[in-house]
């Protein structure tokens, strides 16, 4: 495993030092935050070097732990720099004072595959360790994704259940009612898909906070709406939008912040 601060980015504020960023001063010292990465070798996904990524709020130059951790999974054709190179999700560590960790999940849907991977897997017994490590808090996260990665989080909260789960977000969640319907990259089978239908896993979601977020223009929005049907407790928006970045940035602030909340 390799880890450093390889890759840094400043966006909005003031700049502190080449990798830091300034919101704000006072007696209790500026607010930063900090990104890293690094790569590890995983039993979950053979031959592959996975890369990580990590941003982090810190106080006066220094980390304050342990933190609370959001796990943001991104959609197929993504990895781990997308949801902060396409999304910026950076930009919400320092006013809602969580820590974000991605991580490359090929296209897998985030669950066990024929060919032996499970990015799933990954993510619970390889990325959270690796992450407790760095002084954040792991024994309950929590998740956010889009499309594919959507999908995969509320796989991940059913299977990790409500106290390892402080809440899940399901931006343009890729959901299917049936193998049918769905795309042959997402599962192997008729008993794979059985395996992981989130929509016969809602009754261990309804013990989470779940928000699902769609636009109206959106490919699966037919299917979000009818997962939240069977889900009433969960936090529904349906408006105006399709499976656009444009989208999802639009939504990123409020959905980072209603994560907050289910900490506290």
């Amino acid at each position: 495993m390799s880890t450093g601060i390889t890759r840094r980015r400043v966006l909005g504020c003031a700049v502190a030092l080449p990798w830091l960023v300034a919101c704000g001063s006072g007696e209790r010292g500026q607010t930063r935050f900090d990104l890293q990465d690094g790569t590890f070798s995983s039993r979950f996904w053979p031959g592959q070097q996975v890369r990580w990524q990590l941003a982090r709020p810190t106080h006066a130059g220094s980390v304050t732990s342990p933190q609370p951790l959001v796990v943001a999974l991104h959609g197929q054709g993504g990895d781990a720099d997308w949801p902060f190179d396409g999304l910026h999700l950076e930009r919400y560590v320092v006013p809602t004072g969580l820590a974000v960790a991605t991580v490359d999940g090929g296209d897998f849907y985030w669950h066990a595959r024929r060919s032996g991977v499970d990015t799933g897997r990954m993510v619970v017994d390889e990325l959270l360790p690796l992450l407790a490590g760095k002084g954040l808090a792991t024994d309950r996260i929590g998740l956010i994704g889009w499309s594919m990665g959507g999908y995969g989080a509320l796989l991940m909260a059913s299977k990790l259940g409500p106290r390892r789960v402080a809440g899940v977000v399901a931006v343009s969640a890729a959901l299917w009612e049936s193998y049918d319907d769905s795309w042959s990259v997402a599962f192997d089978d008729h008993e794979d898909f059985a395996r992981n239908d989130v929509f016969e896993a809602r009754r261990k979601l309804a013990r989470i906070p779940v928000r699902l977020d769609c636009g109206r223009d959106d490919l699966f929005i037919a299917a979000n709406r009818a997962f939240a049907r069977g889900l009433p407790s969960a936090a529904a928006t349906f408006d105006d939008g399709a499976h656009t970045e444009e989208y999802w940035t639009a939504h990123a602030g409020a959905q980072m912040s209603w994560l907050r909340k289910r900490f506290q």
